[in-house]
């Protein structure tokens, strides 16, 4: 069943006086608590590896940066250009995309019962919205496969964080609708690691510098297609 339309239309009437306590009783807030202790133990091994190990430090929270601020291509391509092994680019990518679903997840359910309405997120949580709700009867007609293949194929605006949002409009459960997209983003990152270290490998006989290059070149066409879409959006 669909979730009908609310809250992200409408003013929170709990913006100002929400009981967190009963918050956090839910599935969601559970949720939220997860994300933020895995958060909290992904940044404390950040920073005691920057003590330790500062120049490698650098290049795990530069890749972890590069994903969260440009996707999962330019972040793994970011930890291939420091020739940083397989397994470390992937495990670092799929915590940090996990990180990512299990706070966003949360507050976008608490967005659309009005709960809680963070204003500067208000916009990332109705574009969110709006690509899912395009995309749920696609998703519905062929169930969970549907979500599944949702996340894990690499299109534009089919991430994982879409993927919740999908897989919350059409009345899963949390923590099925979760195990979905996590299982099918933990894919996705094996498999776009597996394609561009393959890419990196072949580059990288052109010059030491290549495979930065390659990183440049991603950088610049997500925050192309970010400023154009912004564009769409003010005009």
């Amino acid at each position: 069943m669909i979730k009908d339309r609310q809250g992200l239309e409408s003013e929170n009437p709990y913006e100002e006086n929400h009981d967190w306590r009963k918050l956090l009783a839910t599935s969601e807030g559970l949720i939220l608590e997860i994300g933020l202790i895995i958060a909290l133990l992904f940044i404390t091994v950040l920073g005691v590896g920057y003590i330790y190990y500062q120049e490698k430090a650098h290049v795990f929270i530069g890749m972890s940066a590069t994903n969260i601020l440009f996707g999962r291509a330019a972040g793994i391509s970011f930890g291939y250009s420091f020739d940083i092994s397989n397994v470390l680019v992937i495990c670092t990518n799929i915590i940090v995309e996990t990180i990512l679903v299990l706070i966003f997840y949360p507050f976008f359910v608490f967005s659309w019962q009005s709960i809680l309405i963070i204003k500067p997120l208000r916009r990332i949580m109705e574009r969110t919205n709006t690509v899912a709700e395009a995309h749920q009867d696609t998703i519905r007609r062929y169930g969970l496969i549907g979500l599944f293949m949702f996340v894990w194929f690499p299109f534009w605006m089919t991430g994982p964080m879409v993927g919740c949002a999908a897989g919350y409009l059409l009345g899963l459960s949390p923590w099925k609708n979760l195990t979905i997209v996590l299982s099918s983003t933990c894919l996705a990152v094996i498999c776009w690691a597996l394609l561009l270290r393959s890419i990196h490998d072949r580059i990288a006989e052109y010059g030491p510098y290549a495979s930065m290059v390659l990183v440049i070149m991603i950088i610049i066409i997500v925050s192309g297609i970010y400023f154009l879409r912004y564009l769409r959006h003010k005009y």
